[in-house]
């Protein structure tokens, strides 16, 4: 792919599309770990010093598609109605299985969120960290708003602490659900050892079931949907 030199500002912001375009691609066939900024500048037909006229570095790159990817990931569940029938746990169960599911089914959104904190969020300026952190924020809010519809019965605070508790269990079981080499090797060896791989869907769908259940009855609601 042959670039010339960006002029304008649309020509700028197309320019940063094809990048973000291009790193969104790489990850289907490759981990974030193994993502490299000379690779990227090289699929995109850039030296490595124009792809840093607009990025700053790999990880900011990296960054925007992660928010990119997040609010994808929302608009898509909020498209699902809430049912509005059932007990609130059956609710919550519900709506454990569709974050569980629809995470899943997002692998390049998932290992991004499983590299943020560690790796992501270093190499950057300031700048980059307040952008990225006030776009972070939205998406929990509307996440949180989502969580509302389908579990009413929790307030901002109840359906906050079950986002997050969605979030950290999958940026946790997702590397954990993706075994290296040699363990798929011991796994498929012994059936004993194979009984440890992690799915993360399901681990996920019972860690996010839990909590909302927990978070019911704190608030004062039991399993039948009866207030406490």
């Amino acid at each position: 792919m042959e670039f010339k030199r960006a002029r304008n500002e649309e020509q700028r912001t197309e320019r940063r599309r094809q990048i973000l375009a291009t790193a969104a691609a790489m990850l289907t066939e490759t981990p974030v770990a193994k993502l490299s900024l000379n690779e990227l500048s090289r699929r995109i037909g850039l030296a490595k010093s124009n792809v840093l006229r607009y990025f700053e570095s790999r990880e900011a790159v990296l960054l925007e598609l992660l928010d990119s990817e997040f609010q994808e990931w929302t608009a898509e569940l909020e498209s699902t109605a809430p049912a509005d029938d059932g007990t609130p746990r059956e609710r919550g169960d519900r709506l454990a299985q569709l974050l569980a599911a629809s995470m899943a089914g997002r692998p390049v959104l998932c290992d991004l969120l499983s590299a943020q904190a560690a790796v992501l969020e270093h190499n950057i300026s300031t700048e980059v960290a307040i952008r990225h952190k006030h776009a972070a924020r939205q998406n929990m809010r509307t996440l949180t708003g989502l969580v509302r519809r389908h579990l009413p019965e929790l307030d901002a605070e109840g359906a906050s602490a079950l986002v997050e508790t969605a979030l950290l269990m999958a940026m946790a079981a997702w590397p954990c659900s993706r075994p290296a080499e040699a363990l798929r090797a011991a796994y498929a060896s012994d059936p004993a050892l194979a009984a440890m791989r992690m799915d993360f869907t399901e681990v996920v769908r019972r860690t996010v079931e839990a909590a909302a259940s927990g978070l019911l009855v704190r608030r004062g609601w039991d399993a039948a949907g009866h207030g406490l």
